[in-house]
């Protein structure tokens, strides 16, 4: 496991997650499609955020189950929380929000769509 920061664009929320990134997901459903979203997932307990919880704002849809966070002064969406299929909290890292070279990973095309 490796340690990676991350952040909004404004810099307001700040984060680190432990995570190895290699999966990295690419999903076609209607959210992540429209913003570009690169996912990986991890147990909620391997998010940290730093500093900017109170700057974020929370936008939910269809069944509810996610929180997708952003930031309410830049917009940028971070990471989302929820519970996994087993019902264990956990967290949707967006990979674009974190200091990682995008060029070197591998993401999976997901058909979010049709789920």
């Amino acid at each position: 496991m490796n340690m990676h920061k991350g952040s909004c664009h404004c810099g307001k929320v700040a984060f680190e997650v432990e995570t190895k990134l290699e999966q990295v997901i690419e999903c076609n459903c209607s959210h992540c499609r429209r913003k570009g979203y690169l996912l990986t997932f991890v147990p909620r307990g391997a998010l940290t955020i730093l500093h900017g919880e109170d700057d974020l704002s929370t936008y939910t849809f269809n069944t509810h189950t996610i929180q997708h966070r952003f930031c309410a002064t830049c917009g940028s969406a971070p990471f989302g929380e929820g519970k996994n299929p087993n019902g264990e909290a956990m967290a949707a890292i967006n990979v674009r929000c974190l200091d990682v070279e995008l060029s070197e990973l591998n993401p999976v095309p997901v058909n979010g769509r049709n789920f």
